[in-house]
């Protein structure tokens, strides 16, 4: 579900508590709304907002992780595409097809995009990521060292080609972790019980309302942002692919 679509449903999850609380105040009799009965109110109301405070806090948190995280494994991968690239420049000329097939790979990753479906679907003229770095892999191992030198950098080429086919299998196993729903859910239901009771004890007049309106939507630009967060490679707030654009211009060069 997309984080537009997941914002905008609590929005109006929000506002219809609101709505009801509203309703309820106009229908309910005079001494279920009295002083005693507010405080009682508001004290419930406190509990269950810290609650909804501390679990916001946690999505929060665990989103922005997920985030910075994925930023580290963007800049981890273009550093470990460029140094494959770079030893095997220093093997020789007998690995030009290896470094032909690794910028292949990596211009196909930034066409096709970033969820774990588009890197392994093969298309007709294409084969899936998995495919393209085993290709590589394939062509290292079939190479023939002629010294302690190239063996050498034949092992390391394997150590970092295999470092690379990781981060692959890392985002496919990854790809949808995304949101605890049944956590967002329970949030979600706390946060209508505390927008009812705001319309329970509000009057209505339009600063009031216009502002539970506006805190509503402020609630869910936050769950729209954890959502979006939570999904680091797709959507508005995503990690930016420029580390692997960069990398591309210097692949392939002697």
């Amino acid at each position: 579900m997309g984080s537009l679509v997941v914002g905008g449903l609590v929005f109006l999850c929000l506002s219809m508590a609101t709505s009801i609380g509203l309703i309820l105040r106009a229908r309910l009799p005079n001494h279920h709304l009295n002083a005693e009965s507010k405080d009682v109110i508001r004290l419930a109301t406190a509990v269950v907002g810290t609650l909804s405070a501390l679990a916001l806090g946690l999505l929060i948190a665990s989103a922005k992780s997920t985030y910075d995280n994925a930023e580290v494994e963007m800049r981890t991968a273009a550093a470990r595409v460029l140094l494959l690239d770079r030893v095997m420049a220093q093997y020789g000329p007998e690995t030009d097809k290896a470094r032909q097939l690794l910028r292949e790979l990596i211009a196909k990753r930034l066409s096709r995009g970033w969820t774990a479906e588009t890197t392994d679907e093969p298309s007709a003229k294409a084969l899936g990521e998995y495919q393209d770095i085993e290709a590589v892999q394939a062509d290292l191992r079939s190479l023939a060292p002629k010294d302690a030198a190239q063996r050498s950098l034949q092992a390391r080429a394997l150590e970092v080609s295999g470092m690379v086919a990781e981060t692959h299998w890392l985002l496919v196993e990854s790809g949808k972790e995304g949101l605890p729903w049944a956590f967002l859910a329970v949030l979600v239901c706390w946060l209508a019980l505390l927008f009812a009771t705001f319309g329970l004890q509000a009057p209505t007049n339009p600063t009031v309302l216009s502002i539970l309106l506006v805190c509503a939507l402020s609630v869910a630009g936050a769950i729209f942002l954890i959502s979006d967060m939570a999904n680091p490679y797709v959507g508005l707030v995503h990690v930016s692919d420029a580390p692997l654009q960069s990398a591309i211009e210097r692949l392939g060069k002697p």
